[in-house]
């Protein structure tokens, strides 16, 4: 939020908002808050005791409505900036307990339990959490039992691990990264306690750095027609609802295509349900997600036939030549974007294209790319799944 100093000019405040009179403290544009002076009727009580502390959330005060309104806004700013309009969908926000993958810090804490949180804000310190209300209730109901699981990982003082959560209907899986490895990883007895401590709690699956620490069951999930078993560390969307709505609204826009292409395809997140519409070609950098993919159709009913290839995207784009029987791609990048391979989207002769992105900026930048070459950008669907943050996710629907 940017208040008016009173000498004129902007002053950016953490946990204000618009027309709110406050006391700010320090010097410059970027202040902290020391007193609400007049507040805003759309301030509301935040629903975490970490809120303030906790870099985590930036904008639990804010009644609902107002604040998808701005980010929203904030969107359609950032297409502005490039010279884009297009019809802006009512947006889709993720509810409190809903998201499924957290990435926890542990630090040293006792033999019993180690610490385990967020980063605080403007620090590298830990906020050593007891609840966290935008994760699933199985990952709260869980977060002493994980502070247990990372006790036994700081035989180095190096270490500084972080827990990668994932609640699936199989159970909780969890990769741990950023234990030290250079001095052997951890003893025996540390990954017999790691295992131990995974046992008492149910989870479903332990990796160390994608390594089998402890496994009751796979880890799986339903994509589609399709259930996948997840590799260590897999990319899922944050929350099952987004997933569901972003995977309906997709489908939907790809209706009537007869070959598609699903590039940045991940583990089959739109892999699955597009092959229901015609026959799908899914190409991803990681090729323990397309061996999962592939593990998954034989199994999966009522499909027109998918082939999956591990390919490097960036070094070796899909070109505009491999495209020409191919009438309607989908591509999901990382927040880097896909510049290499929009360029040969655009090169082609497509008459459809459906990007999803988690970056509005670099969607907004491969965007122009698309408009430059005869594509007009028909809608875009905004989703809030990471809730309480600024962040903004989307789906785009190009034609031409």
């Amino acid at each position: 939020m940017a208040p008016g100093l009173a000498g004129g000019g902007p002053a950016f405040v953490p946990f204000t908002l618009p027309g709110e009179r406050v006391l700010a403290v320090g010097a410059g544009e970027r202040r902290e808050l020391a007193q609400v002076l007049e507040p805003s009727a759309e301030r509301i009580a935040p629903v975490c005791p970490h809120f303030g502390t906790c870099g985590g959330c930036a904008l639990q005060h804010w009644a609902p409505e107002p604040y998808l309104a701005w980010k929203v806004a904030r969107l359609v700013g950032t297409f502005a900036r490039e010279r884009i309009e297009t019809e802006i969908l009512p947006a889709f926000m993720a509810g409190p307990g809903t998201r499924r993958r957290v990435a926890l810090h542990a630090r040293r804490g006792g033999r019993e339990a180690a610490k385990l949180g967020y980063k605080a804000r403007k620090s590298w310190d830990l906020v050593d959490i007891a609840v966290c209300p935008i994760s699933d209730p199985a990952i709260q109901a869980a977060i002493p039992a994980l502070k247990r699981l990372a006790a036994p990982l700081f035989e180095h003082p190096k270490s500084a691990p972080t827990l990668h959560v994932t609640c699936t209907p199989s159970g909780l899986d969890i990769d741990i990264t950023g234990v030290e490895r250079k001095s052997g990883g951890l003893s025996a007895d540390a990954r017999m306690q790691v295992a131990e401590r995974a046992a008492e709690a149910d989870f479903a699956r332990v990796t160390i750095d994608g390594e089998m620490a402890y496994l009751a069951r796979l880890p799986q999930v339903r994509l589609g027609q399709a259930v996948v078993s997840l590799p260590p560390g897999a990319f899922l969307q944050a929350t099952p609802g987004a997933e569901a709505a972003m995977g309906a609204f997709v489908a939907e826009q790809g209706a009537g295509a007869t070959r598609i292409a699903d590039l940045y395809c991940g583990v089959g997140t739109f892999t699955f349900r597009l092959a229901e519409i015609a026959q799908v070609y899914a190409a991803d950098f990681a090729p323990d997600a397309i061996r999962a993919l592939t593990s998954a159709l034989a199994a999966a009913p009522g499909l027109h036939g998918v082939t999956a290839e591990a390919r490097d995207l960036v070094r070796r784009p899909v070109l505009a030549e491999e495209l020409r029987k191919t009438d309607l791609a989908v591509f999901d990048p990382p927040r880097a974007g896909g510049a290499e391979q929009t360029a040969e989207l655009a090169r082609s002769s497509l008459a459809r294209v459906i990007a999803v992105s988690c970056n509005p900026a670099t969607f907004a930048r491969d965007a122009r790319t698309l408009i430059d070459a005869g594509f007009s950008l028909d809608r875009v669907l905004p989703v809030d799944q990471f809730l309480w943050s600024p962040h903004i996710e989307l789906v785009g629907v190009f034609s031409r």
